[in-house]
């Protein structure tokens, strides 16, 4: 961790968490808004309950507070390339059921995709200078959705959503966390210091 205690290496971390906050704000905007259109697009109700989307890790932590710097990390970096698959698979349903029927909807899912995308290299960035790389994408995909009738594409779909939405908010606090002066920006925080 010797590169990451510099001066220099702590000034590029926080000016990397500074924009990753900002990337997480814009992206929760641009999903919330995007779950909008979905739901009226798709013909949902906006209060629908959905279960947890197999292969989408949750947003929530249990024990938040005591997680390291290079924890939050590798979990936020998990988390968006699942979204990154799962965006993309859905903007190919949405694709296959409506062709170009929908294009606004589609242009949302892909724009969305991107800034996920992004992210997940902006998380990329911030592991190197953790001096630790970020580990390899594992070749498991999300499970395959021929089982799924057209609805339940749909209800997943806005669970995915509604989830993404969930790790802007987190992603933004955990940049937050690990932006701050810490003897070593892998140190456990105060329980304080928690969201």
């Amino acid at each position: 961790m010797a590169a990451a205690d510099s001066p220099s290496a702590a000034l590029r971390r926080r000016d990397l968490c500074s924009r990753g906050i900002r990337l997480a704000g814009k992206m929760r905007s641009d999903v919330v808004d995007l779950l909008d259109t979905y739901v009226e697009r798709q013909g949902l109700d906006a209060s629908a309950s959905v279960a947890a989307v197999e292969g989408v890790p949750a947003a929530a932590a249990e024990r938040w507070d005591e997680q390291t710097g290079t924890q939050r990390l590798l979990e936020n970096l998990a988390a968006y390339r699942a979204f990154r698959t799962l965006l993309a698979q859905m903007l190919e349903e949405q694709r296959e059921q409506l062709g170009d029927a929908d294009t606004a909807l589609g242009r949302a899912l892909a724009a969305v995709l991107l800034q996920v995308s992004a992210f997940a290299y902006h998380l990329e960035e911030l592991l190197r200078l953790e001096s630790r790389g970020p580990p390899s994408e594992e070749g498991a995909g999300p499970p395959p959705l021929s089982h799924l009738t057209l609805f339940e594409k749909k209800l997943r779909g806005l669970g995915v959503l509604r989830e993404l939405a969930q790790w802007a908010v987190r992603s933004a606090r955990d940049l937050r966390q690990l932006s701050k002066p810490s003897p070593g920006s892998s140190s456990a925080p105060s329980p304080a210091q928690s969201p």
